[in-house]
């Protein structure tokens, strides 16, 4: 009997734009009904633990509340999902819900500190398909000449990650980027160089927020 190929291998074919590769567990889900009419599905039985595969090569692993409330096996799995795809993008996108809510900043924690992957959460399936499509249609025709130094700042998935940390808004995610262009480097500056774009009480949360000192 052949061993089935890795997630890694399954999804190294880029699904064309507009596109999103789904893994055949959801065909039929709530998730995929939402998808109708703004972004096309191909269903693949190989896709591992990777739920769906982006045209930008963004991988997601969805962790629904189920999950979250369950226990740990969802941390498991997580971090398979980060060593097949070291390649790509990974998101993580998570149900933050009344009864997952008080689960999330561990998983936070977990996944954007630890494993460094991108993070996101959504209230349900109808919520969750948006971005999804928001994601997929968001590499349109930007200018070619602003794409090196700008076409990032205003992706949903980096402006959502940065409104995460606490008392940043989505005007506050908008200047941290524009002014230091990257999560990586904002993660990386001081509280007084961050004074000045979002004032003193935020910079304190930002920076406590990347150095894990948060309650």
């Amino acid at each position: 009997m052949e061993p089935k190929p890795s997630a890694a291998v399954v999804v190294s074919a880029v699904p064309p734009y507009g596109h999103v590769i789904v893994n055949a567990k959801w065909r039929g889900s709530t998730l995929v009904q939402h998808f109708k009419g703004n972004v096309k599905t191909v269903f693949e039985e190989e896709l591992g633990v990777v739920d769906l595969h982006l045209s930008n090569k963004s991988c997601i692993l969805y962790v629904s509340e189920s999950d979250l409330v369950a226990g740990n096996d969802y941390k498991r799995k997580i971090v398979r999902f980060r060593n097949a795809n070291s390649n790509f993008h990974g998101i993580v996108l998570v149900e933050k819900t009344h009864l997952s809510e008080q689960y999330f900043s561990a998983l936070q924690k977990f996944v954007v500190l630890e494993l460094g992957l991108t993070l996101l959460h959504v209230s349900g399936p109808g919520e969750a398909a948006q971005l999804i499509a928001q994601m997929v249609h968001g590499e349109s025709k930007v200018n070619p000449f602003r794409r090196k130094s700008t076409a990032r700042l205003l992706d949903p998935v980096v402006l959502n990650l940065v409104q995460q940390i606490p008392g940043v808004g989505k005007v506050k995610a908008m200047a941290l980027l524009q002014c230091f262009s990257s999560i990586h480097k904002i993660s990386n500056v001081s509280v007084e160089e961050l004074e000045p774009v979002v004032g003193q009480a935020t910079a304190q949360h930002i920076w406590a927020f990347f150095h894990d000192i948060l309650p």
